[in-house]
Formats: structure tokens, C-alpha cells, sequence
């Protein structure tokens, strides 16, 4: 492997560094205006699931069988994205006001 050697002649060491940071900044800069966090997903249980929704279990059950809402299972635990059932949410709201349903 080839290696490549850079001399800088007539720029001080201060001058490079200064070059380095302003190179480094303005990265920086584009990275804050082009970059979005990724949202943790919470997931909540059944009964914050029914609570959050003011529902009951056997509402909160007959709307996982009829697919509205979607459950992950881990061993006998279940729960709920609740980013995807405030979606759902939204969007059975809009469902209904453009007259579909």
C-alpha cells in the first residue's frame, strides 16, 4: 500500500489548525441543519395501552383481533408501539372526516 506525504510549506501551525477547525465547523454546521433525531419508540403495556386510549381490555382485545391495533409479544408480555397507536389514532381521524367511514 502506497502511502502519500502532504508537506504544507509557508502555512504555520496555527494557520493549519485554523483551516482544520473552520473545515470541521462548517461540517458541523451542515450536520445541525440537515440532521434529525430518530424518536426512541416507547412501548407501553395493555394497561397503559387501555388507559392512554380510555378503553377497556376487552376493547383493547377485540381491536388486536381485528387488526387496528398491533401487539409485540415477548414471552408472555404484550405490548404496544406508541408511536403506531397514536398514528392509528390520527389516521381513524381522518378516515372519518373525509366521509370514508
Amino acid at each position: 500500500m502506497a502511502t502519500e506525504t502532504i508537506q504544507f510549506l509557508g502555512t504555520t501551525p496555527n494557520a493549519l489548525a485554523n483551516l482544520i477547525d473552520e473545515k470541521i465547523k462548517a461540517q458541523l454546521d451542515e450536520l445541525k441543519t440537515n440532521w434529525t433525531p430518530k424518536e426512541p419508540d416507547d412501548f407501553m403495556s395493555r394497561k397503559e395501552t387501555a388507559n392512554l386510549l380510555k378503553i377497556s381490555y376487552v376493547t383493547l382485545h377485540e381491536w388486536v383481533h381485528k387488526q387496528i391495533l398491533k401487539p409485540y409479544k415477548m414471552g408472555n408480555k404484550t405490548y404496544f408501539s406508541r408511536k403506531e397507536v397514536l398514528e392509528t389514532l390520527y389516521n381513524s381521524n381522518k378516515s372519518h372526516s373525509n366521509g370514508n367511514g
